[in-house]
């Protein structure tokens, strides 16, 4: 019985790296992940050079290339989608790095939602209940939002409306500081209300204060020049009115 050859498959070449293990995609240096197509992954004939750099206009993609790499640049492009596309010849790596710390920057600058979570149960008691509601207060001072809710254990779903009125008896109370985003909702055990913080007001600007007047009816500024005298008191000087002889 004649033996069939076994297949092995293709041989790898000669300093390709380790063999991946089984389930792990092999590793390909070809910047599938990279936002924009650079240099020679540029697929158009034709490319439109935006910037201070370069003298701005069509040019083809062989001339782009040879502009970008006189001056020891990428080419980049920024919009694909134009007819042509439109590039730009630049820095990449320094171009990704900047774009990153932008992104970074409006993440700190953007405002964080901090939502605060207070329980209640379906029979809370009055000291229970001002306690909570001053927490809530503070929260809602801080500019937090305040996420109420009733939990019922057990048989206690029987008394949901009596959780649904003490949610809006909470939000009523709250009036001055927040407003009902959403109103209760029966989720599984849970009946939630959500509050947001109202915005602060505005201050006025006072008007600028006016100018002091003496008894006279005159302006501190328009005051004429006063002298001491030995006793310590200040005499107003009045002009000479006399003809000199």
């Amino acid at each position: 019985m004649e033996k069939k050859p076994q297949f092995t498959g293709p041989r790898r070449p000669m300093g390709a790296g380790p063999r991946p293990r089984p389930g792990q995609r092999p590793n390909r240096d070809d910047r599938r992940n990279d936002p924009y197509q650079t240099n020679e992954r540029i697929r158009a004939r034709e490319v439109r050079l935006v910037g201070d750099n370069v003298e701005q206009g069509i040019y083809p993609i062989a001339q782009a290339l040879k502009i970008a790499r006189s001056q020891e640049l990428d080419l980049v492009e920024i919009s694909p989608t134009a007819e042509p596309p439109v590039c730009r010849i630049i820095d990449y790596q320094k171009f990704l790095y900047q774009q990153k710390k932008r992104q970074k920057e409006q993440k700190q600058k953007a405002t964080k939602v901090v939502v605060k979570e207070i329980r209640f149960g379906p029979q809370t008691d009055d000291h229970d209940y001002n306690f909570k509601l001053k927490h809530a207060q503070g929260f809602l001072r801080e500019g937090s939002k305040v996420k109420a809710y009733v939990f019922f254990r057990g048989r206690s779903i029987l008394f949901k409306e009596q959780g649904e009125v003490l949610l809006l008896r909470f939000a009523n109370d709250l009036e001055d500081l927040g407003k009902v985003e959403m109103m209760p909702v029966l989720e599984g055990k849970r009946m939630t209300i959500m509050i947001t913080p109202l915005k602060p007001a505005q201050k006025k600007e006072k008007p600028a204060p006016d100018k002091k007047k003496d008894k006279g009816g005159r302006q501190a500024d328009g005051d004429a020049p006063a002298d001491i005298d030995g006793n310590g008191s200040a005499t107003e000087q009045t002009p000479n009115t006399d003809n000199e002889n």
